[in-house]
């Protein structure tokens, strides 16, 4: 039986219709890509599915019982002293008082710990402080300890770095059903089993991963094409005849009237694919042959080396990939390269006819209470483009922007339009050294391929930062990769080249918490056997040792978060850090004793089937 069935489903928003009359079944076991053009409705279809939106007309049925959980693209953390409290309350972790709830809430507390960790998390973070990685961070570990039948992810890999985007194809892959949004296209092939796309209304179904409907996409389209190249051309003709005006008046071809009137009515309903956007990149004037060297470079903030002894030299018609976790420095990196920050110490030096463009993923260079309009061309209703004089409004269009939104205030604009505006702002004036940060952040599939044939075309010089690795692989030549301590070392090629040339990892240390526990028994417990004395003393004890942690750790955080805290000095914050830290290893390994012990004592307890 299916999890969840969509039947004719109808959504719009004002005169937009999101969903015409689409439907959907979703079986247990499946791993469902949905993907679709910027705002054709993916993420609204997400929430109805949630049950957080409901649909102007059809049906959507799903069991009462299902446990459905969706991780927002952008997720909201409820206000609470620690994320941890932060994320119980999202889970509705804080209303259980019965038995069978309390020992529910003691595992899904002991999974979301160990998710945190695995996610790089402190759960001792405010969640106020969070940045907007660190709350998706949270959102999905919530999301895994939850353990729901369906869940349902909205761009999960934004805000992630290469290691976060692979643990989560991990766990998905663990999951029992899901629903991703996402352009990843790396990541649909890695964990799909079926492609879902959203296009004008309807839900197309495409068994496989995203290599698989590439394939068969292409040839429906043009199949489709081709079929109303057909009836455009039938129905012109039929339009002719009945303008000719006697012959269509005739009592025998009346039929032939009404059929034209299905003509025009199929016609009318029809609704058109979204153009694309037109890219166009020029690199005007040559620039020397050094784009910038660096030797011995070094940049700390701090006590923490981002960049420590890095020679690097780029040539002219180089196509350069930062690659790194997040908060490695790549953007630093770029600052150093392009001047707008200073070494410590070594040297920079840049060529010369340098014509720069930069795009900023933190969409800096923007403006929020500009139009539209004066962000691509202050003050002027034209625009000069490589490519020569254009009207602003025609300019725009190239980019998807209709003429009626020209005036509008680019705060008004969702993530991936104002990347689109961006482009459509760099792009108008030639320029040979591109930097780009984060560019494929928020776009669509066919945005972002049509970026990288643009790019695949362009002579001058490519400096990139992604974390997508097949955009990574189809446009830049050679790689710099973050190896720890503020080390960078240069690869030949792209992502999957370095992964390929990497040197293999050594496995990490134990933690201190897990040298000094007991080496386990030779001989594993049998599942569901019966605890012995010294195990449920333990068992019985877990609760008031896990509180008593609990306790010291909020006493050591609002300790370490008072204002006169740095007059401790230098040992004592230390010291604190490092028992902060322990602290955090032996709750994790606490509930997981407990939820072990826990779990065999309910299976002991079980009657035989």
């Amino acid at each position: 039986m299916p999890l969840l069935t969509l039947r004719d489903a109808e959504l719009a928003f004002g005169m937009h219709p999101l969903l015409d009359r689409a439907s959907l079944t979703v079986d247990s076991g499946e791993r469902i890509g949905l993907i679709g053009r910027n705002g054709t409705g993916k993420s609204s279809l997400l929430a109805v599915i949630a049950g957080h939106t409901q649909l102007d007309d059809g049906e959507l049925q799903r069991s009462d019982s299902m446990r459905v959980v969706l991780v927002e693209q952008e997720p909201e953390l409820p206000p609470a002293s620690t994320l941890r409290e932060s994320l119980a309350l999202r889970g509705g972790l804080a209303v259980a008082d019965h038995s069978h709830d309390e020992r529910e809430r003691w595992r899904i507390e002991a999974r979301l710990v160990e998710f945190l960790h695995r996610f790089g998390l402190s759960e001792a973070t405010a969640p106020e402080s969070a940045s907007g990685g660190e709350r998706k961070r949270a959102a999905l570990a919530l999301a895994f300890a939850l353990t729901p039948d369906l869940l349902l992810l909205d761009e999960p890999t934004n805000h992630l770095d290469l290691d976060g985007i692979t643990l989560v194809e991990d766990l998905l892959r663990r999951q029992p059903t899901s629903i991703v949004i996402t352009h990843d296209r790396a990541f649909l092939d890695r964990v799909t089993t079926r492609i879902v796309e959203l296009d004008r209304g309807l839900l197309r179904s495409y068994p496989g991963n995203f290599a698989a409907y590439e394939a068969r996409r292409s040839d429906e389209l043009a199949a489709e094409s081709v079929a109303q190249r057909k009836f455009d051309t039938f129905w012109k003709q039929e339009e002719a005849w009945i303008r000719k005006g006697v012959e269509a008046r005739r009592t025998r071809d009346m039929g032939r009237v009404r059929r034209l009137e299905r003509l025009r009515l199929a016609r009318a309903e029809r609704r058109e694919r979204l153009g694309k956007v037109k890219l166009t990149l020029e690199a005007g004037e040559r620039s020397g042959k050094l784009v910038v060297e660096l030797e011995g470079v070094c940049k700390c903030f701090g006590e923490r080396a981002v960049v420590r002894d890095l020679d690097l030299r780029v040539l002219r018609g180089d196509r350069l990939g930062l690659i790194g976790p997040n908060g490695a420095g790549k953007s630093t990196l770029l600052k150093l390269m392009l001047g707008s920050l200073p070494p410590d110490s070594g040297s920079v030096r840049r060529g010369t006819r340098l014509q720069v463009a930069y795009f900023d993923q933190m969409r800096a260079q923007l403006d929020p209470e500009r139009t539209l309009a004066d962000t691509i061309s202050p003050g002027a209703e034209w625009i000069e483009t490589a490519s020569g004089r254009k009207h602003v409004l025609s300019y725009l269009s190239e980019f998807l922007f209709a003429p009626q939104r020209a005036n509008a205030p680019v705060k008004l604009l969702s993530g991936g339009e104002r990347n689109r505006l961006l482009l459509a702002r760099l792009f108008a004036l030639p320029a040979n050294l591109l930097v780009l940060d984060e560019p494929t952040n928020d776009l669509d599939i066919e945005s972002l391929e049509l970026l990288e044939e643009t790019l695949q075309a362009y002579p001058g010089t490519l400096l990139l930062v992604s974390h997508d690795r097949r955009f990574l692989d189809n446009v830049v030549t050679q790689t710099l990769v973050a190896e720890g301590d503020g080390r960078w070392k240069e690869y030949v090629g792209g992502y999957s080249d370095w992964v390929a040339q990497r040197p293999a990892e050594v496995p990490p240390e134990m933690p201190p918490t897990a040298k000094t526990a007991p080496p386990p028994s030779r001989t594993a417990p049998r599942a569901g056997a019966k605890l012995s004395l010294r195990e449920q003393r333990e068992l019985d004890a877990l609760p008031a040792e896990i509180e008593a942690l609990e306790n010291e750790q909020l006493a050591l955080t609002r300790q370490m978060n008072a204002p006169d805290y740095h007059r401790r000095g230098g040992a004592a914050i230390k010291a604190d850090r490092l028992r902060a830290t322990a602290i955090e290893g032996l709750l994790a390994e606490r509930f997981g004793r407990w939820e072990e012990l826990d779990t065999r004592a309910t299976k002991s307890r079980r009657p035989e089937d």
